[in-house]
């Protein structure tokens, strides 16, 4: 077992760390208290490659590995996940979903433009009434025969009022359930495309999202996604990477405390020397650090997966799991660290706990990520990737 990164991806890790401190830390605060989109910032981010890390370079893309792409989500996660956000959804729900699924015209379209981040996208598929059950698609997508109609409403949209284009999950056969729904990429300057105010969030207060509204949207044969009744199986390999994406970012909050909270007991003194010192605190410094380390490896571990061509559903769901509830958990312990301080916005974990908070719920909430760990388990899949490779 190889544990060692490679010279190119230590340095992609060490751009996004000056990236962040250079670009993202001066203004988060004030971006999160007024819900300020970070528009420099993603340009910045494009600027940097980090809106299309994995696709290949023909594309406009960096051409790079996964583990690359969660070494930059997790260090910009320490500061901004906000940011972090957007670059997950781009990367992995949008780009990827193209890259891997789409035809040439499409790449050639749409690809090459959200590769170098001139434009960003979203990925819609949650409704008012179809959250974690994804079948339950009441937007519908109506065959006139040279163009869809689509009509529906789509929640909780991430880049939903800043996105240039939509990948839209729709109903065009209920009749057959799930194998009639299919994906769709939708231009947001298109006639019957309405956004919505954008919500007032607990946490991720600086990323755009909003309610989507389609109303006879029309969409040329030519914008589906693979073939009719692709689109829930499309919905599905998408969100498993996506997984891995948002197990990063919530390694990186988690991270991004723990840091915060060692160096304040370090430099903080009560009774005479740095709480660091006192058993209390440092049996809480070595429970993250230990929590947070192993959630790494899974982590680490579902990206390695990824890219070695083998089945990585279970492993990015675990990832998932133990990463947003380790973010959670010691978010809350970074506070308590600071104690008083800890509870002010001046020094940051305050709002790493309410970023952190979202990631157990999208993308799949913790629940859902347990149903797809038993599956695996009961289906006496779960550890067969490390033993031969799967259709990715």
């Amino acid at each position: 077992m190889e544990f060692l990164l490679t010279e190119e991806q230590l340095a992609v890790q060490e751009a996004a760390r000056e990236f962040t401190k250079n670009e993202l830390l001066p203004g988060v605060i004030e971006r999160d208290k007024n819900m300020k989109f970070p528009k420099d910032e993603v340009r910045k981010m494009a600027e940097m490659g980090f809106l299309g890390m994995m696709v290949d370079t023909k594309y406009n893309g960096g051409g790079m590995d996964t583990l690359s792409y969660v070494l930059a989500m997790e260090e910009l996660s320490k500061v901004d996940s906000s940011c972090s956000v957007i670059m997950s959804v781009n990367n992995s729900l949008v780009c990827w979903g193209l890259e891997v699924y789409g035809n040439e015209n499409q790449k050639e379209k749409y690809l090459t433009k959200l590769a170098s981040g001139e434009w960003i996208g979203s990925f819609c598929l949650s409704e008012p009434e179809a959250g974690s059950d994804a079948t339950s698609q009441r937007t519908t997508a109506i065959d006139m025969g040279d163009h869809y109609l689509i009509n529906g409403t789509k929640n909780w949209i991430t880049n939903g009022g800043s996105s240039s284009i939509h990948l839209v999950i729709a109903q065009t056969n209920t009749e057959l359930g799930h194998k009639g729904i299919n994906a769709f990429i939708v231009e947001t300057s298109w006639p019957g495309v309405s956004i919505g105010a954008k919500e007032d969030k607990l946490g991720i207060r600086a990323s755009d999202t909003h309610t989507i509204m389609y109303t006879d949207v029309k969409v040329p044969k030519s914008n589906r996604i693979g073939e009719d009744g692709f689109g829930f199986k499309f919905a599905m390999k998408v969100l498993s990477g996506g997984r891995i994406g948002i197990a990063a970012q919530a390694l990186g909050i988690a991270a991004g405390a723990y840091e915060l909270a060692v160096k304040y007991a370090k430099e903080r003194e009560a009774f005479g020397k740095p709480i660091a010192q006192h058993q209390a605190i440092a049996f809480k410094l070595a429970d993250m650090a230990t929590e947070i380390e192993a959630a790494r490896l899974l982590v680490y571990r579902a990206a390695w997966l990824k890219d070695q061509g083998m089945d990585y559903t279970g492993a990015a769901a675990m990832a998932k799991l133990f990463a947003s509830e380790v973010a959670m958990k010691h978010t809350v312990e970074a506070i308590q660290v600071h104690g008083g301080y800890g509870y002010v916005k001046e020094y940051h974990v305050e709002r790493l706990m309410r970023d952190a908070k979202i990631t157990q719920i999208y993308e799949g909430t913790s629940e859902m990520q347990r149903i797809v760990i038993s599956r695996n388990i009961l289906s006496g899949q779960l550890y067969e990737p490390m033993m031969k490779s799967g259709e990715n």
